[in-house]
């Protein structure tokens, strides 16, 4: 009422009103001094039943003839023996009042999914997979690319492409990554969507064995899984990336060069253009503290340069999320903050941080990777010069001395291992026989 009073003091009451919703009887009664009008007992109807006569009516839905029978057929049945007690809608009222009306049947009811709440505050403490498709040939073809990403750095710690979806494949993907990084038992939670492999009893017989907590996104909610989706679109808004794959070995030479550039050389934006090996294996402090000194070189330099005074050193959030936590959010109301706010997700903060669980990020297309330049710059006039150049430095980084037979060029890891070929699999053929499961290192 005060938010309107001082607004009719501008606009007039009618227009302030109208802003923000309000009915102007109560802003007049409100000036008036009057008290709203208050909700008395209901006044009962002359046409309503008297309590005998209510009680004859329930007295004889319950009698042994009419108790499994509809109002509609009880009515019926009456009128035809030459009696009428109430109508139909009368029964029906009746029963309601003591609960006696439901439906008979037994009816599916749908679960009340749980929102997953998942924080991590380091590495391989939170993994995040998904499977997306990979154009063929030809119309209707598709091959499926596997990954497995770390929410908290955006490391790829594991990756597959085969030729179908299946619950084996993704188990033997899963097993072989916590193989690789150690996980140990009670310390890695994998997120995932709904879908039939993610759900699928051998990845749960899998990771209970291995003592690793899963975590699933609720049906029909697309941002439960933000940092899959994301990675995918940075894979598929890479300029390099085809319009079609040939084979199913040419998707493999692809992602075996891509996967490494993404892991090593990839300025991520989440991260303050850190690489997610940077901040896997621990190196941001000292990355960051050599990037703080160089701004303040070049400030003493040309301090009028930069207009908010003084570079900051950046430091990283303390913990990352999916769909933050309530504790958090209860902390961060109940004092200023002053982060930055997203488009759609709060900013991280540092309280409360004991738990493990993932983090939540931008949801896909505000820039989690750091691609916001389409493959196909279509009738994008006013943005075509930014566009341009972005494709230019992407392919210096990405691909400026490929082979004879294109292709993207990769940085070795740091610690290299040489790709496993796991036994032959029915409908997933390679050309050594096996196949490759792709594995970062711990």
């Amino acid at each position: 009422m005060a938010a309107a009073e001082e607004l009719a003091g501008v606009v007039g009451t009618a227009e302030a009103c109208e802003a923000l919703s309000l009915p102007r009887s109560s802003l007049y009664r409100q000036r008036q001094g009057r008290p709203a009008p208050a909700e008395g007992p209901r006044r009962s109807s002359h046409r309503a039943l008297t309590p005998e006569e209510r009680q004859r009516v329930l007295d004889l839905l319950h009698s042994e003839r009419f108790r499994d029978k509809a109002p509609t057929e009880i009515y019926a049945t009456l009128c035809d023996e030459g009696v009428y007690i109430a109508s139909i809608r009368t029964m029906y009222r009746l029963l309601a009042q003591y609960g006696e009306v439901r439906e008979r049947r037994n009816q599916l009811r749908h679960p009340q999914h749980v929102r997953p709440e998942l924080v991590a505050t380091g590495p391989n403490q939170v993994w995040s997979w998904d499977i997306t498709k990979l154009l063929g040939p030809v119309k209707w073809t598709y091959y499926y690319l596997y990954v497995v990403i770390d929410i908290y750095s955006r490391l790829v710690v594991g990756w597959m492409v085969a030729s179908r979806e299946s619950a084996e494949l993704a188990k033997r993907l899963l097993e072989e990554s916590c193989r690789k990084h150690g996980a140990r038992s009670g310390q890695l939670t994998i997120h995932a969507d709904r879908g039939s492999s993610m759900k699928s009893k051998p990845v749960a017989l899998l990771l209970a064995d291995l003592g690793v907590l899963k975590s699933h996104s609720r049906p029909r909610v697309s941002n439960d899984n933000p940092y899959s989706e994301s990675q995918f679109k940075t894979l598929k808004y890479c300029p390099q990336f085809p319009e079609k794959f040939d084979s199913i070995e040419q998707s493999r030479s692809f992602c075996a060069k891509f996967f490494p550039w993404y892991n090593h050389d990839h300025h991520h934006s989440g991260l303050h253009l850190l690489t997610p090996e940077q901040v896997h294996y621990g190196q941001t402090e000292a990355v960051l503290a050599e990037r703080h000194r160089l701004l303040l070189l070049a400030y003493e330099a040309h301090p009028e340069r930069f207009v908010r005074g003084i570079p900051q050193q950046r430091a990283l959030p303390k913990e990352v999320w999916i769909n933050r936590p309530e504790r958090a959010v209860a902390l961060e109301e109940g004092a200023c903050s002053s982060e930055p706010k997203f488009s759609s997700q709060p900013p991280p903060t540092a309280a409360g941080a004991a738990e493990r669980k993932t983090v939540e990020a931008e949801p896909l297309g505000t820039g989690t990777d750091g691609q916001t330049s389409e493959r196909r710059p279509v009738g994008r006039t006013r943005r075509e010069a930014a566009d341009v150049t972005s494709r230019n430095h992407q392919d210096q980084r990405l691909g400026a001395a490929t082979a004879a037979g294109g292709g993207i060029t990769s940085v070795p890891p740091v610690a290299t291992a040489p790709v496993e070929l796991l036994s032959p699999h029915p409908g997933c053929i390679h050309p050594t026989g096996g196949l490759p499961i792709e594995t970062v290192p711990a």
